[in-house]
């Protein structure tokens, strides 16, 4: 059974448009399969087609001959070119502009890169008003259990598409290790320098660690003995390679809000449970609430629209909320609990309603209760954190206005 991802439509209905369309996420999120699903598609419209997969050796062999040549031959009889992994095309961005400026074709050009900062790199240069950029990002929740119901497997395991297919919790710990594994010798061995790899290692143990937390820089530092400046170029190399999420602080307001610190999150529970080398059960974990928030986190940042950004608030006497969902400038609140006996606005709710009397609306995302509450006319949300993807007033969040 294929799991129908939410945007292929979205991407299907942009076929037609003449911008380069560019798919980039980290690795195994489903870049490849968003790809053959749109080959097919094309190939009901009896469209000529060309498909290159640059981390396959004849693919790879054939971009490497002179780039008259390859010009030439590419732009040959073809109405849609397909380049998976074109970060490996050293000449890609020039390469993508000169088609697209070509008057005498018309070519779609669609392509996907694995996380790799050469894909930074290349569209840097000159692609300005030619592409259009999405990322690919993990399963949601409402995508995985088309095959799998079970929101404690999606937790513990995370969402990558390929853990559908294994049978077993062990299989799925394998591929998950695997990858792991795979991304830190291929795409970030080459990035930072040989003696630091152990340090780098550690750097990861600790950001999962301490995921959804304060985490200070030179605390790290410290710990891993190494300098700020190191730090910074790591966790830029993995946010760079969309492993990593950043989460700053909303200050606005009050002088005690807490304006420059940052949490961090890893871009699946799979991958940071495998970093812990802990895949034990839900019931059994002290850190459920970070997979909850996790989850949310993630949620979010695959709906939300470019008129939209996360932060979340604290303040210097303790004062938290889990996440600030900014759209068009008006923040929205959102919290993440366990379990509740009876629906209670959160007192840090009550201070950032003071504060921010503009708020748009409250969630409260809980293991037991669906039902809402009036804090002085303002409507708070309590929804289910199984039942968030099926909630409308939830999903309203990241509607186009």
């Amino acid at each position: 059974m294929e799991i129908e991802r939410e945007i292929f439509q979205d991407l299907k209905l942009g076929l037609d448009d003449p911008e380069i369309l560019i798919l980039i996420g980290a690795r195994q999120v489903g870049k490849t399969y968003l790809m053959n699903q749109l080959e097919k598609s094309l190939s009901l419209k009896n469209k000529q087609i060309k498909y290159y997969n640059l981390e396959i050796p004849e693919d790879s062999r054939f971009f490497s001959q002179d780039i008259v040549d390859l010009y030439r031959q590419i732009t040959d009889e073809v109405d849609v070119l397909f380049i998976d992994e074109f970060q490996y095309f050293d000449n890609a961005s020039k390469f993508f502009k000169a088609i697209f400026d070509d008057r005498k074709l018309s070519i779609k050009i669609i392509a996907s890169g694995s996380s790799s900062l050469e894909i930074h790199k290349h569209l840097k240069e000159s692609l300005a008003g030619r592409k259009l950029e999405r990322v690919i990002y993990p399963l949601t929740f409402n995508e995985f259990r088309q095959v799998n119901k079970s929101f404690e497997v999606y937790l513990v395991y995370g969402a990558l598409p390929g853990l559908y297919k294994q049978k077993t919790n062990q299989s799925k710990i394998e591929l998950i290790n695997n990858l792991l594994s795979t991304y830190i010798l291929k795409d970030i061995k080459s990035l930072i320098k040989e003696e630091n790899i152990s340090a780098f290692n550690k750097l990861l143990y600790l950001l999962a660690d301490f995921q959804a937390q304060i985490i200070s820089i030179s605390s790290l530092a410290r710990d891993l003995m190494l300098d700020n400046k190191t730090i910074n170029h790591y966790l830029s190399i993995l946010e760079k390679t969309f492993v990593l999420y950043s989460l700053s602080s909303f200050s606005g307001n009050l002088s005690n809000e807490l304006k420059k610190s940052k949490k961090y999150f890893l871009f699946d529970n799979g991958i940071r449970n495998s970093i812990l080398n802990d895949f034990s059960k839900i019931k059994d974990r002290n850190d459920k609430g970070t997979l909850h928030e996790t989850y949310v986190n993630n949620l979010i940042r695959t709906k939300m629209p470019l008129n939209a950004e996360l932060r979340f608030w604290r303040t210097k006497s303790g004062d938290e909320i889990d996440f600030i969902y900014l759209k068009n400038r008006i923040p929205y609140i959102i919290e993440v609990k366990s379990k509740l006996k009876k629906a209670e606005i959160p007192k840090s709710f009550e201070k950032f309603l003071k504060a921010y009397p503009k708020t748009g609306k409250a969630f409260v995302i809980n293991e037991t209760l669906n039902q809402q509450i009036l804090y002085k006319d303002f409507l708070v949300h309590f929804i289910k954190i199984e039942d968030l993807e099926d909630s409308y007033e939830f999903e309203e969040l990241f509607l186009n206005d």
